[in-house]
C-alpha cells in the first residue's frame, strides 16, 4: 500500500471514527487517561534529574510529588480551556450558536471535558490505591462528584456551561501544590512560602467563592432554561456545585487559619 493510501486511510479513520460525534467522549476520556499517566511519569523523570531534594524524599513523598505535578498541569490545562470557551469563544455568548445556553456544546468542549474526566479517573485511582496517604475522604468525594458530573455533561451535552464554570476553579490547585512543594523542600520559612500563601488566599476567594456565587446567580437568572434539562442533569447542576461550594468554604476556613498562623509567626 502506498504512503498516499495510508494517509487517506488514516484520515478516514480519524474523521469518521475518532472524531465522529458519538465516539468523541470515549476517545477523549481514554486519551486523557493515557496523557495524564504520561504526565505523571514525565514529572517523576524530570524531578529525579532536576530537583536536588527529590531523591532524598520517601517513596510516598515522591509519589505525592509526582501526583501534584500532574494535578498542576491539569489545572492549567482545564482552567485555560474553561477561560477560552467561556470568555473568548462564541460557544456560550449571546452571538453564539442558536439554542439555549444550557444545551450548547461543541467538538472542542466535549474533548476538553473528556480529557479532564481522564485526569480525575487517574487521580481518583491513585487516591484509592494509596488511601489515605494522598488525601482523605473529602478528596474521594470531590473526585467522585467531578467524574460523575463532568461525564454526564459530556455524554448528555447538557449543562456544559456550568461544568466549565466549576472547572475554572481548578486554577487554585497549582498554588496549593506549590505550598506543599515548598514545605517538603524545607522552604517553609522562606519569603516564597509567605507570598504563595497570600496568593492562594486571594485566588481561592476569587475562583472558589466569588465564582461560585456567580454560578448560582446565573442559575437563578436562567432558571427557565435550567428546568428544561433532563431531571438527572437538573439534579446534578444544582446539587454538585452546592456540595463543592460547601467543601470550598470548609477548605477556605483552613486556608485563613493557616495564613493567620504564618503571619503571626513572622511578626
Amino acid at each position: 500500500m502506498s504512503s498516499k493510501s495510508y494517509g487517506d486511510w488514516a484520515k478516514v479513520l480519524v474523521n469518521d471514527y475518532l472524531l465522529a460525534d458519538p465516539f468523541v467522549p470515549y476517545v477523549s476520556v481514554l486519551g486523557g487517561i493515557f496523557v495524564w499517566k504520561m504526565v505523571y511519569d514525565l514529572t517523576r523523570l524530570l524531578s529525579l534529574h532536576c530537583i536536588k531534594t527529590y531523591p532524598s524524599l520517601t517513596k510516598i513523598q515522591q509519589t505525592d510529588w509526582n501526583n501534584r505535578g500532574m494535578s498542576s498541569i491539569h489545572a492549567f490545562y482545564i482552567a485555560g480551556m474553561s477561560l477560552y470557551l467561556l470568555c473568548f469563544s462564541d460557544l456560550f455568548s449571546g452571538s453564539g450558536p442558536g439554542g439555549l445556553v444550557v444545551f450548547r456544546r461543541s467538538l472542542l468542549s466535549n474533548c476538553a471535558l473528556g480529557v479532564s474526566v481522564g485526569y480525575f479517573i487517574v487521580d481518583l485511582g491513585m487516591i484509592l490505591w494509596l488511601y489515605p496517604l494522598l488525601g482523605g475522604m473529602e478528596y474521594v468525594v470531590h473526585h467522585l462528584l467531578s467524574v460523575s458530573a463532568i461525564s454526564h455533561s459530556v455524554y448528555s451535552g447538557e449543562g456544559q456551561f456550568y461544568a466549565f464554570l466549576v472547572l475554572m476553579s481548578e486554577i487554585t490547585t497549582p498554588g496549593i501544590n506549590l505550598r506543599w512543594f515548598l514545605d517538603t523542600a524545607g522552604l517553609k520559612k522562606s519569603p516564597a512560602y509567605l507570598v504563595n500563601g497570600i496568593a492562594v488566599f486571594f485566588a481561592w476567594a476569587a475562583a472558589r467563592i466569588l465564582l461560585f456565587v456567580y454560578l448560582f446567580y446565573h442559575l437563578y437568572l436562567h432558571y427557565d432554561q435550567v428546568v428544561q434539562m433532563s431531571i438527572l442533569t437538573y439534579v446534578i447542576v444544582i446539587s454538585v456545585p452546592s456540595a463543592l461550594a460547601v467543601m470550598n468554604l470548609v477548605w477556605f476556613r483552613k486556608i485563613v487559619k493557616g495564613m493567620k498562623k504564618t503571619l503571626a509567626k513572622r511578626q
